[in-house]
């Protein structure tokens, strides 16, 4: 195993090297430093491409796929890397590199265009993106839909026929209490929408995430248009928010959710970086770490009965006449609304529909990249009633495509569903859930989320670690008894 560290070390630190560029340059790089910015990630790119994918990388992979000696950690981590190999050595270096610079254009052309408010100033980028992962997926392979090919890089296993039943079940199951909802008188944020100086949401964030355990010595966070995180190592994961002085949702629900996801890298086993036990096994479990305590632990009544203090310590004026239950229920309103980060926890799921459905079709070749704003507009209106006003708020508001994330959507709604099955195990497991909650106690629910997530890494596939978990896989009846209790408990229906 000593030889194949020194393989899969080498790689990694160079993932991680680009890894901190891309961070740099969503944080704090020169607008000019683009064009060599492209050129260095591509270089780097193909340099870990030529590693992970050179014979005698192969031979020591090979060397080691039958030895018995090997603990069953180490074997999983070796039948795993042979996999990531098989794949890896379909994509030629050229290929890798022109994916790189592809996609450092795609995300400068995006940025400018939401800037300008114009998609026009995005297209070109964005149909070369749709033609280079039409190009990927027919060189990796697939059965079924061409989209497999691609979702396989974000929630391994996952299939369209899948993900298809697991909206339907939405449309079928969530849309009917969302529409009782609707009829229901409506509670009052109007609170949330005032002026909220940048340094004291930017204070309180920090605050929160310090208290969910975020290790500020091993992380940071900074300001980026698009509120992400990213791992160097579980001792250097960072987070980004994003701050709206007229918006206090903005900032809060960008470091719940953010802090959510750096937990997850920051648990991952040290002794086991570079290796894929040291990995996160999927974006829809990564999803469902940042979705947990975004939604169940930080939208629930029992986490602000401790933390809401310090909401009024940092905004006396704006919260003086709006009490705890008020509070709560407006965090926790639920209306259809135009920009995804935005939206409630269950219009939010038909954000994610729409995205899918989008990909898909643009993937399939059926949707042409100058139709997609119209296409776009056409759903939101469908699902969500809505008339999109411009393009920074419709069609241009997610980064992911720019990043060639074609794929990376459906995790999220998957994230919900998890969270929600594994909230329901952490009740059964932790006595006094609640009343820990209420009292700032968060420990035993990081320790529940380390030992039976976490530490685990890849070991297990998505589905054989919901089930180790929670004693069966994925059901999205869990997150529909959930949204039922709350909601129908807070709109009364």
């Amino acid at each position: 195993m000593k030889k194949l560290r020194e393989f899969t070390n080498k790689i990694t630190d160079i993932q991680r090297a680009i890894a901190l560029l891309n961070w740099d340059q969503e944080t704090y790089m020169p607008k000019k430093g683009q064009g060599f910015r492209a050129q260095q990630i591509g270089t780097l790119s193909g340099l870990a491409h030529e590693i992970a994918t050179s014979k005698a990388y192969e031979e020591c992979l090979l060397e080691l796929k039958d030895k018995q000696s090997l603990s069953a950690q180490d074997q999983r981590n070796v039948l795993l890397l042979l996999k990531d190999f098989e794949k890896a050595k379909k994509l030629p270096s050229e290929f890798v590199i022109r994916l790189s610079k592809t996609t450092s254009k795609a995300f400068h052309a995006w940025v400018e265009a939401r800037q300008a408010n114009d998609f026009k100033v995005y297209e070109e980028a964005l149909t070369e993106m749709v033609n280079i992962q039409q190009e990927k997926a027919k060189i990796y392979g697939y059965e079924g839909h061409v989209y497999n090919a691609l979702m396989d890089d974000y929630q391994p296993e996952a299939t369209v026929d899948q993900i298809d039943k697991i909206f339907a079940d939405v449309r079928k199951q969530l849309q009917p209490l969302i529409v009782k909802i609707a009829e229901s008188k409506q509670v009052n944020d109007k609170f949330m929408y005032q002026h909220f100086g940048k340094d004291e949401q930017w204070n309180l964030g920090i605050a929160l995430m310090k208290k969910l355990s975020y290790d500020m010595d091993a992380g940071r966070q900074d300001l980026a248009e698009h509120p992400f995180s990213t791992t160097f190592s579980p001792g250097d994961v960072r987070v980004t928010t994003r701050i709206d002085e007229q918006n206090f949702y903005d900032m809060l629900w960008s470091c719940m959710h953010e802090c959510g996801h750096a937990l997850y890298e920051q648990g991952l086993l040290e002794d086991q970086y570079g290796l894929p036990c040291g990995e996160a096994v999927s974006l829809g479990i990564h999803e469902s770490q940042s979705r947990f305590y975004e939604n169940n632990l930080g939208r629930s009544k029992a986490f602000w009965m401790h933390n809401y203090k310090d909401v009024l310590k940092a905004f006396p004026v704006q919260f003086n006449d709006v009490a705890l239950n008020d509070f709560y229920q407006a965090i926790n309103i639920v209306k259809p609304s135009l920009i995804r980060t935005d939206a409630d926890e269950l219009t939010y799921h038909f954000h994610i529909m729409i995205r899918y459905e989008l990909e898909k079709m643009l993937i399939e070749g059926s949707l042409k990249v100058s139709d997609v704003r119209d296409a776009w507009n056409k759903k939101y209106k469908s699902y969500l009633n809505i008339d999109v006003p411009s393009d920074a708020k419709g069609v241009l508001q997610d980064i992911h495509w720019s990043h060639g994330g074609f794929g990376y959507f459906p995790t999220y709604s998957l994230g919900s569903f998890y969270a929600a099955q594994f909230e329901t195990k952490m009740r059964e497991d932790i006595t006094e859930y609640d009343e820990k909650v209420g009292a700032g106690n968060y420990a035993e629910i990081l320790h529940w989320l380390r030992k039976n997530i976490h530490e685990h890494g890849r070991f297990y596939s998505s589905e054989d670690l919901c089930k180790q978990a929670t004693s069966e896989g994925l059901n999205f009846k869990y997150f529909m008894d959930y949204a039922e209790k709350k909601y129908g408990e807070i709109y009364s229906v």
